[in-house]
C-alpha cells in the first residue's frame, strides 16, 4: 500500500473515526484503525469497537492499493500536529511490519497489526430503508439526547427511542428519550418508506458519533435498520451500531395531558436567572424553587454554606399561586431546547410532573420532575 493524502481530509476522516476506539481495550486490534487504499483513487477508514463501527472515505493519490492496521489515537494526533495543508505519504516500511509517514522532512514509523485480525461487524439484513434530511435528523438528536440515562442499570434508558408515530392523522418520525427525572419528545416530518419501522434504541454512544458525522452536513442521510442494527450512510461516511435490546417504557403515561395552569415567561431571562441563582444551591441538588402568582415568577434558592439568592421576572400567569422546586441543570436542560423566545410550562401542582414547551413549537414536548426544596 502506498498513497499520498492531504492533511485536512484524513484528519477529517481520523476525527470521526479514532473517537469510535476505546483508549483502553482489551483486544489490542480493536485500538488500531483500518486504512485500506483502492486503485479508484479511495482510501477508506474503518473503527470499530464491536458495537459500533464507522467507515469513512477520503480521495486520495494512490500509487499501490492494499490495507494495513495501525493505532488510531497515535496516527490521529501525528496528523492533527502536522502543519495546515500539508501532504501526507503513507507506505510500508522496509519489510518489518510498520507503516511509514512522512510529510515534509517529518518521518514515522508506526507499529501494524495484520489485516486480516481486523474484525468485521455484520450487518445481517437490513430490511427497513428510508431517507431523511439530515437537518430533521440532526434536529431530533440535538433536542433529545440531554434527557438520554447514563444509569446502566436501566439499559434500556440509555438511548435515544426512534419510531413511526401519527399525530392527528399524519405520519411523523419521533424521537423519544428519557432519565426519569425528564423527557424529550420531538417530532419530525415521516420520511418515505419509514411508516412500518420498528421502534428502535439507538445507543447512546452512536447517538454520539452520528451527532459529529451530521455536524456539518445538509444532504441527506439513508437509513437501513433491522431490529437489531441500524446504519446511517451520509456523504463519504456510514456508521453502523448495534441496537438496544429492550423495551422502552410506554412514555406517552408520564406525559401529563390534565395540567392546567399555565405559566409563560421569556426563555433567555428564565435562562440566566436561574443560572445565577442556582450559584447559591448546594453542589449535590442545586435545587431552585419558583414561586409563581399573577404576573411575577421568584426563583430563589439558599444553602447554609452559601446564603440565599432570589431573582424575579415578568411572567403570565392567572391560575392560582404556586411554589414548585426543580433541579436547576435540568431547568436550564429544557430552555436550551427552546428557539423561540418564550417558554411555557403547564403545570398540575407541587408534587406532579410539569409539561415544558416552546410557544412557537408544538413538535417536541418535554417533561421534568419536580423536586422538593
Amino acid at each position: 500500500m502506498k498513497l499520498t493524502i492531504e492533511r485536512t481530509a484524513l484528519l477529517k476522516s481520523l476525527a470521526h473515526v479514532q473517537s469510535v476506539v476505546e483508549r483502553r481495550s482489551t483486544i489490542p486490534i480493536l485500538s488500531n484503525v483500518r486504512i485500506e487504499a483502492s486503485s479508484a483513487g479511495q482510501v477508506r477508514l474503518t473503527a470499530t469497537d464491536m458495537d459500533l463501527a464507522i467507515v469513512e472515505s477520503s480521495p486520495a493519490t494512490v500509487t499501490r492499493a492494499g490495507a494495513t492496521t495501525t493505532s488510531a489515537h497515535t496516527l490521529y494526533d501525528i496528523v492533527r500536529k502536522l502543519p495546515e495543508g500539508s501532504q501526507i505519504e503513507l507506505s510500508p516500511a522496509s519489510g518489518d511490519g510498520r507503516i511509514v509517514l512522512r510529510s515534509g522532512r517529518a518521518k514515522y514509523e508506526l507499529p501494524c497489526l495484520p489485516v486480516e485480525d481486523f474484525p468485521v461487524m455484520a450487518e445481517g439484513e437490513l430490511p427497513y430503508e428510508f431517507s431523511l434530511p439530515a437537518a430533521d435528523l440532526r434536529r431530533l438528536i440535538a433536542k433529545t439526547r440531554f434527557a438520554i440515562s447514563t444509569e446502566e442499570t436501566r439499559y434500556y434508558l440509555n438511548g435515544i427511542y426512534l419510531h413511526a408515530a401519527v399525530v392527528e392523522g399524519q405520519g411523523r418520525l419521533r424521537a423519544v428519550a428519557t432519565d426519569g427525572h425528564r423527557l424529550a419528545r420531538v417530532d419530525v416530518a415521516l420520511p418515505d418508506g419509514a411508516a412500518g419501522i420498528p421502534g428502535v434504541i439507538v445507543p447512546r454512544k452512536a447517538v454520539g458519533e452520528l451527532a459529529k458525522l451530521i455536524e456539518e452536513s445538509d444532504g441527506a442521510v439513508a437509513v437501513a435498520l433491522s431490529e437489531s442494527k441500524v446504519r446511517f450512510g451520509l456523504g463519504g461516511a456510514m456508521l453502523t451500531s448495534k441496537l438496544i435490546d429492550g423495551a422502552f417504557p410506554d412514555y406517552e403515561r408520564v406525559i401529563p395531558s390534565g395540567n392546567d395552569k399555565r405559566l409563560a415567561v421569556g426563555n433567555k431571562e428564565l435562562r440566566e436567572a436561574v443560572d445565577r441563582v442556582s450559584t447559591i444551591s448546594t453542589e449535590k441538588s442545586r435545587a431552585v424553587k419558583l414561586s409563581i402568582a399573577k404576573g411575577r415568577l421568584v426563583i430563589s434558592a439558599a444553602s447554609q454554606e452559601a446564603g440565599s439568592g432570589t431573582e424575579e421576572i415578568d411572567a403570565a400567569f392567572d391560575a392560582e399561586p404556586i411554589e414548585i422546586g426543580f433541579n436547576a441543570k435540568y431547568l436550564m436542560d429544557m430552555t436550551d431546547q427552546i428557539e423561540g423566545k418564550e417558554i411555557t410550562f403547564m403545570f398540575a401542582d407541587a408534587a406532579s410532573p410539569t409539561l415544558v414547551q416552546d410557544a412557537d413549537d408544538a413538535s417536541g414536548v418535554y417533561v421534568i420532575m419536580p423536586m422538593r426544596v
